[in-house]
Protein backbone atom coordinates (compact mmCIF):
# COMPACT_ATOMS: atom_id res chain seq x y z
CA UNK A 1 0.00 0.00 0.00
CA UNK A 2 1.20 3.51 -0.85
CA UNK A 3 1.75 5.82 2.29
CA UNK A 4 0.40 8.72 2.34
CA UNK A 5 3.14 11.75 2.55
CA UNK A 6 2.66 15.46 4.04
CA UNK A 7 1.25 18.62 2.86
CA UNK A 8 3.32 20.27 -0.29
CA UNK A 9 5.48 23.34 0.10
CA UNK A 10 3.70 26.17 0.80
CA UNK A 11 5.04 29.06 -1.37
CA UNK A 12 5.89 26.23 -4.31
CA UNK A 13 2.35 25.07 -4.36
CA UNK A 14 1.28 29.07 -4.23
CA UNK A 15 2.99 29.12 -7.49
CA UNK A 16 2.09 25.98 -9.39
CA UNK A 17 -1.79 26.45 -8.63
CA UNK A 18 -1.46 29.66 -10.83
CA UNK A 19 0.96 28.29 -13.30
CA UNK A 20 1.50 24.70 -14.05
CA UNK A 21 -0.18 21.83 -15.65
CA UNK A 22 -0.68 18.34 -14.59
CA UNK A 23 -1.88 15.90 -17.49
CA UNK A 24 -5.39 14.07 -16.13
CA UNK A 25 -4.98 11.35 -18.86
CA UNK A 26 -5.05 13.01 -21.82
CA UNK A 27 -6.86 16.29 -20.75
CA UNK A 28 -4.49 19.30 -20.54
CA UNK A 29 -5.11 22.77 -20.89
CA UNK A 30 -2.41 25.38 -22.72
CA UNK A 31 -0.37 28.14 -22.67
CA UNK A 32 1.69 29.68 -19.71
CA UNK A 33 -0.47 32.60 -18.54
CA UNK A 34 -3.98 30.77 -19.05
CA UNK A 35 -2.50 27.14 -17.34
CA UNK A 36 -5.42 25.81 -15.68
CA UNK A 37 -5.08 22.44 -14.61
CA UNK A 38 -3.79 23.62 -11.25
CA UNK A 39 -1.83 21.79 -8.51
CA UNK A 40 -3.65 22.68 -5.63
CA UNK A 41 -6.37 24.37 -6.66
CA UNK A 42 -9.76 24.32 -8.70
CA UNK A 43 -8.97 25.25 -12.36
CA UNK A 44 -10.55 28.88 -13.02
CA UNK A 45 -10.67 29.24 -16.47
CA UNK A 46 -12.84 27.67 -18.98
CA UNK A 47 -11.08 25.85 -21.77
CA UNK A 48 -11.16 27.35 -25.10
CA UNK A 49 -13.00 25.64 -27.47
CA UNK A 50 -12.23 24.98 -31.07
CA UNK A 51 -14.06 26.78 -33.69
CA UNK A 52 -15.78 23.67 -35.06
CA UNK A 53 -16.37 21.86 -31.38
CA UNK A 54 -19.85 23.72 -31.03
CA UNK A 55 -21.60 21.61 -33.96
CA UNK A 56 -19.78 18.51 -32.74
CA UNK A 57 -21.11 19.51 -29.43
CA UNK A 58 -24.74 19.93 -30.22
CA UNK A 59 -24.70 16.78 -32.43
CA UNK A 60 -23.33 15.10 -29.19
CA UNK A 61 -26.14 16.36 -26.90
CA UNK A 62 -28.91 15.22 -29.98
CA UNK A 63 -27.49 11.98 -29.87
CA UNK A 64 -27.21 11.53 -25.96
CA UNK A 65 -31.29 13.14 -25.37
CA UNK A 66 -32.04 9.91 -28.10
CA UNK A 67 -29.90 7.12 -25.70
CA UNK A 68 -28.95 8.17 -22.50
CA UNK A 69 -27.88 5.15 -21.56
CA UNK A 70 -25.46 3.98 -24.75
CA UNK A 71 -21.97 3.87 -22.82
CA UNK A 72 -20.18 5.23 -25.90
CA UNK A 73 -22.15 8.15 -26.34
CA UNK A 74 -22.16 9.47 -22.58
CA UNK A 75 -18.78 8.70 -22.72
CA UNK A 76 -17.83 10.83 -26.60
CA UNK A 77 -20.85 13.77 -24.56
CA UNK A 78 -18.73 13.83 -21.31
CA UNK A 79 -15.49 14.68 -23.74
CA UNK A 80 -17.05 17.40 -26.07
CA UNK A 81 -18.19 18.88 -22.38
CA UNK A 82 -14.73 19.03 -20.79
CA UNK A 83 -13.07 20.10 -23.87
CA UNK A 84 -15.58 23.03 -23.98
CA UNK A 85 -14.75 24.20 -20.14
CA UNK A 86 -18.85 22.69 -19.52
CA UNK A 87 -16.67 20.94 -16.34
CA UNK A 88 -19.93 20.32 -14.15
CA UNK A 89 -21.88 19.37 -16.78
CA UNK A 90 -19.45 16.66 -17.86
CA UNK A 91 -19.45 15.22 -14.36
CA UNK A 92 -23.40 15.33 -14.36
CA UNK A 93 -23.44 13.28 -17.37
CA UNK A 94 -20.41 10.64 -16.73
CA UNK A 95 -22.00 10.53 -13.34
CA UNK A 96 -25.26 9.15 -14.32
CA UNK A 97 -23.67 6.67 -16.99
CA UNK A 98 -22.00 4.96 -14.70
CA UNK A 99 -24.58 5.07 -12.83
CA UNK A 100 -26.30 2.79 -15.19
CA UNK A 101 -23.46 0.78 -16.36
CA UNK A 102 -20.91 0.43 -13.12
CA UNK A 103 -18.53 -2.19 -14.58
CA UNK A 104 -17.68 -0.29 -17.77
CA UNK A 105 -13.70 0.71 -17.03
CA UNK A 106 -13.82 3.59 -19.81
CA UNK A 107 -16.61 5.43 -18.13
CA UNK A 108 -15.33 4.94 -15.08
CA UNK A 109 -11.74 6.59 -16.54
CA UNK A 110 -13.68 9.36 -17.90
CA UNK A 111 -15.62 10.33 -14.96
CA UNK A 112 -12.28 10.05 -12.99
CA UNK A 113 -10.96 12.78 -15.28
CA UNK A 114 -14.52 14.99 -15.09
CA UNK A 115 -14.07 15.02 -11.66
CA UNK A 116 -10.52 16.20 -10.94
CA UNK A 117 -11.36 18.64 -14.01
CA UNK A 118 -13.79 19.85 -11.69
CA UNK A 119 -11.73 20.21 -8.71
CA UNK A 120 -13.11 16.93 -6.78
CA UNK A 121 -9.57 15.45 -6.44
CA UNK A 122 -10.18 12.82 -3.78
CA UNK A 123 -13.23 11.38 -5.54
CA UNK A 124 -11.45 11.46 -8.89
CA UNK A 125 -8.83 9.13 -7.24
CA UNK A 126 -10.85 6.76 -6.22
CA UNK A 127 -13.20 6.20 -8.77
CA UNK A 128 -10.38 6.00 -11.28
CA UNK A 129 -8.74 3.30 -8.73
CA UNK A 130 -12.27 1.73 -9.98
CA UNK A 131 -11.34 2.32 -13.40
CA UNK A 132 -7.98 0.44 -12.94
CA UNK A 133 -6.98 -3.38 -12.73
CA UNK A 134 -3.80 -4.25 -11.76
CA UNK A 135 -4.11 -7.26 -14.37
CA UNK A 136 -4.21 -5.27 -17.11
CA UNK A 137 -2.85 -1.96 -16.39
CA UNK A 138 -3.27 1.71 -17.93
CA UNK A 139 -0.63 4.26 -17.36
CA UNK A 140 -2.53 7.13 -18.14
CA UNK A 141 -4.93 6.23 -15.37
CA UNK A 142 -2.19 5.70 -13.25
CA UNK A 143 -0.87 8.84 -13.80
CA UNK A 144 -3.93 10.72 -13.83
CA UNK A 145 -4.04 9.12 -10.05
CA UNK A 146 -0.94 10.56 -9.37
CA UNK A 147 -1.77 13.76 -10.50
CA UNK A 148 -4.86 13.74 -8.33
CA UNK A 149 -2.93 12.65 -5.40
CA UNK A 150 -0.56 15.61 -6.25
CA UNK A 151 -3.59 18.00 -5.96
CA UNK A 152 -4.32 16.68 -2.38
CA UNK A 153 -0.83 17.58 -1.52
CA UNK A 154 0.37 13.26 -1.34
CA UNK A 155 2.89 14.26 -3.52
CA UNK A 156 5.77 11.06 -2.48
CA UNK A 157 2.05 8.97 -2.81
CA UNK A 158 1.95 10.49 -6.66
CA UNK A 159 5.67 9.79 -7.00
CA UNK A 160 5.11 6.01 -6.85
CA UNK A 161 2.51 6.20 -9.10
CA UNK A 162 4.16 7.67 -11.47
CA UNK A 163 6.85 5.52 -10.87
CA UNK A 164 4.43 2.65 -11.89
CA UNK A 165 3.31 4.25 -15.01
CA UNK A 166 6.90 4.46 -16.27
CA UNK A 167 7.50 0.94 -15.83
CA UNK A 168 4.96 0.31 -18.63
CA UNK A 169 6.07 3.31 -20.78
CA UNK A 170 9.57 4.25 -19.78
CA UNK A 171 10.38 8.36 -20.62
CA UNK A 172 6.28 8.87 -21.61
CA UNK A 173 6.68 12.71 -21.28
CA UNK A 174 3.33 13.46 -20.28
CA UNK A 175 3.85 11.24 -17.03
CA UNK A 176 7.75 12.62 -16.74
CA UNK A 177 6.04 15.90 -17.05
CA UNK A 178 3.76 15.35 -13.80
CA UNK A 179 6.41 13.32 -11.98
CA UNK A 180 8.61 17.06 -12.68
CA UNK A 181 5.74 19.17 -11.41
CA UNK A 182 5.28 16.67 -7.94
CA UNK A 183 9.16 17.32 -7.37
CA UNK A 184 8.58 20.97 -7.75
CA UNK A 185 5.50 20.61 -5.14
CA UNK A 186 8.34 19.68 -3.15
CA UNK A 187 10.63 22.67 -3.70
CA UNK A 188 13.57 19.64 -4.90
CA UNK A 189 13.94 22.48 -8.13
CA UNK A 190 17.19 20.48 -9.22
CA UNK A 191 15.20 16.76 -9.65
CA UNK A 192 11.70 18.62 -11.37
CA UNK A 193 14.44 20.69 -13.72
CA UNK A 194 15.93 17.08 -14.11
CA UNK A 195 12.71 15.15 -14.99
CA UNK A 196 11.18 18.13 -16.73
CA UNK A 197 14.03 18.17 -18.82
CA UNK A 198 14.07 14.58 -19.69
CA UNK A 199 10.07 14.98 -20.08
CA UNK A 200 11.22 18.16 -23.01
CA UNK A 201 13.75 16.02 -24.55
CA UNK A 202 11.24 13.76 -25.75
CA UNK A 203 8.42 16.01 -26.71
CA UNK A 204 9.87 18.96 -27.32
CA UNK A 205 6.84 20.70 -29.23
CA UNK A 206 4.58 20.50 -25.96
CA UNK A 207 4.20 23.74 -24.90
CA UNK A 208 2.82 22.36 -21.88
CA UNK A 209 5.95 20.89 -20.67
CA UNK A 210 7.96 23.50 -22.13
CA UNK A 211 6.18 26.25 -20.14
CA UNK A 212 6.23 23.81 -16.70
CA UNK A 213 10.21 23.60 -17.38
CA UNK A 214 10.36 27.33 -17.46
CA UNK A 215 8.92 27.95 -14.44
CA UNK A 216 11.55 24.99 -12.66
CA UNK A 217 14.15 27.62 -14.19
CA UNK A 218 12.62 30.51 -13.37
CA UNK A 219 12.49 29.68 -9.53
CA UNK A 220 15.65 28.85 -9.88
CA UNK A 221 17.12 32.33 -10.72
CA UNK A 222 17.54 31.30 -14.44
CA UNK A 223 15.04 33.62 -15.76
CA UNK A 224 16.75 34.36 -19.56
CA UNK A 225 16.87 30.81 -20.09
CA UNK A 226 13.30 30.10 -19.08
CA UNK A 227 12.25 33.10 -21.17
CA UNK A 228 13.94 31.78 -24.48
CA UNK A 229 12.05 28.22 -23.77
CA UNK A 230 8.50 30.35 -23.09
CA UNK A 231 8.68 32.01 -26.56
CA UNK A 232 10.06 29.20 -28.39
CA UNK A 233 7.84 29.15 -31.78
CA UNK A 234 5.65 31.62 -30.90
CA UNK A 235 4.19 34.60 -32.59
CA UNK A 236 5.73 38.02 -30.79
CA UNK A 237 2.08 38.86 -29.23
CA UNK A 238 1.98 35.63 -28.12
CA UNK A 239 5.70 35.42 -26.44
CA UNK A 240 5.69 38.81 -24.86
CA UNK A 241 2.39 38.12 -23.13
CA UNK A 242 3.79 34.80 -21.57
CA UNK A 243 6.82 36.09 -20.54
CA UNK A 244 5.36 39.47 -18.82
CA UNK A 245 2.73 36.43 -16.84
CA UNK A 246 5.92 34.31 -15.99
CA UNK A 247 7.27 37.53 -14.89
CA UNK A 248 4.62 38.43 -12.66
CA UNK A 249 4.91 34.60 -11.46
CA UNK A 250 8.29 35.02 -10.44
CA UNK A 251 7.71 38.31 -9.12
CA UNK A 252 5.34 36.96 -6.45
CA UNK A 253 7.33 34.23 -5.36
CA UNK A 254 10.12 36.75 -4.84
CA UNK A 255 7.50 39.01 -2.52
CA UNK A 256 6.49 36.02 -0.41
CA UNK A 257 9.84 34.77 0.12
CA UNK A 258 10.71 38.71 1.46
CA UNK A 259 7.88 38.14 3.84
Amino acid sequence: MFKRSSPAFAPAKFLLSAFVVLTLGGCQTNGVEDVTGALGARAEAKAEAKPDARPDLDALRERYRAKPSDPAIALAYGKALRDTGQRAQAVAVLEQAVLNSPQNKALLAGYGRALADNGNFQQAFDVLGRAHSPEDPDWRILSAQGAALDQLGRNEEAQQYYASALKIVPDEPQVLSNLGLSYMLQNNLPRAEQVLGRAHQRNQNDVRIRANLALVLGLQGRQAEAEILVKADLPPDRAAAKVTALRELLAKKQQRAER
